[in-house]
């Protein structure tokens, strides 16, 4: 297989671009759902939010590509290793790191922002030959592993850091959503407590707190249901629910993390069932369009002029290996065939994500024009 040209950014660019993208005071907004079609199909999806354009585009890196970590560490070199999967997904700020995309092998990776949990060693020249940052999973991940057991096991072998930025005096603080085509799905974090892997047993991820603390939270909502409530008797009044959705009351509406998990939990898990992969795609667009954020419902006292907003949403399709995608801007959902995106490409590529808003103007069919 033909070496490509190492694959590191340059330190002077990230000293640019990495303030503004690590630098996300209210940027906890995302929410992933999982959902598993009748035809075997599983489903990672995802929604991205942002208080300002990341300028996401889509990243093309082909199996054979040659990568050093602490790309972003303008002091210390990390080690390079060779990808054996080529891979696709959204990066930003033009950066060759994607922080949500799919394998050709049908592993997805998704970062989510874990801001005030997320604890990561500190690189050096000790560990820097094992040392991957934390903004650098995805293309790790993706690069490397076919499967969850194996980038499980990969996790053993690496220590994951936080490169410092001077400016911000921090670092990227993610956790992981990782699932693949067997149907496998897992959040990867780490904190305090080291490194925990939490199977994703009810099918959503949010934000913070940790994972195994949303799982306690249900609890508070176990009454949740899809079904309408009946007619009941309070000692001589009977009692008729209003209209449909009886059942979901409860069901937390605002948009805060520990919120948004239990919607897509209730959501994710009352779903009917899609016969293909096709449909599921389409179902989880539908249900992922519940959690659209509207510009200015979330803003930061401290910056008023910025505001959370849903910057794209995406669906990878670990089984037949496809990555769909819609932006803010553009609405229309695209798709990219991984396989076929990598087959025969020689070294990495982008491709803009944003291709224009557009209204199909029906009028003229109206007169039989």
């Amino acid at each position: 297989m033909v070496k490509k040209p190492l694959f590191r950014l340059v330190p002077a660019f990230a000293g640019l671009v990495l303030p503004l993208l690590l630098n996300w005071g209210v940027a906890q907004a995302c929410t992933g759902i999982i959902l598993k079609c009748k035809d075997g199909a599983n489903l990672a999806a995802r929604t991205m939010e942002f208080s300002f354009d990341i300028k996401s585009n889509i990243l093309v890196m082909p199996a054979g590509s040659k990568i050093t970590t602490l790309g972003l560490n303008p002091e210390l070199k990390g080690f390079s290793y060779e990808t054996k999967y080529g891979f696709l997904g959204a990066n930003g700020l033009d950066m060759p790191i994607v922080f949500d995309g799919l394998n050709e092998a049908g592993l997805y990776y998704g970062a989510f922002y874990f801001a005030g949990h997320a604890v990561f060693g500190e690189a050096s020249d000790k560990n820097r030959g094992r040392a991957v940052s934390s903004e650098e999973m995805g293309n790790w991940m993706l690069g490397q592993f076919a499967t969850v057991k194996e980038v499980v096991a990969g996790l053993k072998k690496v220590e994951v850091v936080g490169s410092y930025v001077k400016e911000i005096d921090g670092f990227a603080p993610f956790h992981y959503a990782v699932s693949d085509a067997t149907g496998a799905s897992v959040v990867i974090e780490f904190t305090t407590d080291g490194l925990k892997v939490h199977e994703n047993t009810v099918n959503a991820v949010t934000n913070t707190p940790t994972y195994d603390w949303h799982l306690t939270n249900l609890r508070n909502y176990i009454g949740l249901t899809p079904f309408n409530k009946n007619t009941i008797e309070v000692g001589s009044l009977k009692l008729t629910p209003f209209g449909e959705g009886t059942g979901m009351v409860g069901l937390p509406g605002d948009m805060s993390s520990p919120t948004r998990f239990v919607r897509a939990v209730a959501f994710a898990n009352t779903a009917l069932p899609s016969e293909t992969a096709a449909d599921g795609v389409f179902q989880a667009f539908h249900i992922l369009n519940t959690f659209d954020i509207p510009r200015g419902a979330i803003r930061n006292p401290a910056h008023k002029d910025l505001a959370d907003y849903t910057i794209w949403t995406s669906v990878g399709d670990t089984a037949n290996k496809v990555y769909y995608y819609k932006t803010f801007q553009t609405q229309a959902v695209e798709s990219i065939d991984v396989r076929k995106a990598v087959a025969g490409l020689k070294e990495p590529k982008i491709i803009k994500m944003e291709s224009g808003f557009a209204v199909k103007d029906r009028t003229d069919e109206i007169h039989g024009k």
